[in-house]
């Protein structure tokens, strides 16, 4: 399935849509398969220790798994997250970036689920796993139609 929005496009509707975080994720790269996305680390993603955070994590899996469907669907910005499992399996680094290679398992009419790698900029191995399932706003719907 080809792209509805290419990569200066998807950003610029996070942009549009999530004014108040848009700063704090990146669209590296996209193709037809998959999104690269950057959680730029601050001192608010971090907790006691000086790891990233699990919340901080968390929104990065769900943004990544959201703007793919984005990418792939167009501008419907009202499709909601219904399910999500986070593996965390090692310590991030705190002091690095983090980094999300997600692809969708499925992009259904109505379902849309997506599976997540997170690693801390430089690693090589994931800290975190995570799977999303978003609901999709039924075509021709007043929500499909919003943004």
């Amino acid at each position: 399935m080809a792209l509805a929005l290419n990569r200066d496009e998807l950003s610029q509707y996070l942009k549009e849509v999530f004014p108040q975080v848009h700063k704090d994720f990146v669209v590296e790269d996209l193709t037809e398969d998959s999104i690269t996305m950057r959680l730029v680390v601050q001192d608010h993603h971090l907790r006691p220790g000086g790891t990233v955070s699990g919340p901080s994590m968390f929104g990065l899996a769900d943004v990544s798994v959201y703007a793919m469907i984005l990418a792939r669907k167009g501008r419907q910005s009202l499709a909601v997250t219904t399910n999500s499992s986070l593996d965390f399996l090692r310590k991030p680094e705190g002091g690095a970036d983090m980094i999300a290679t997600c692809r969708l398992l499925k992009l259904g009419k109505t379902l849309a689920v997506g599976d997540v790698l997170l690693f801390s900029d430089g690693g090589d191995v994931p800290v975190a796993r995570a799977t999303m399932t978003y609901s999709l706003p039924p075509v021709g719907s007043a929500a499909a139609k919003f943004g």
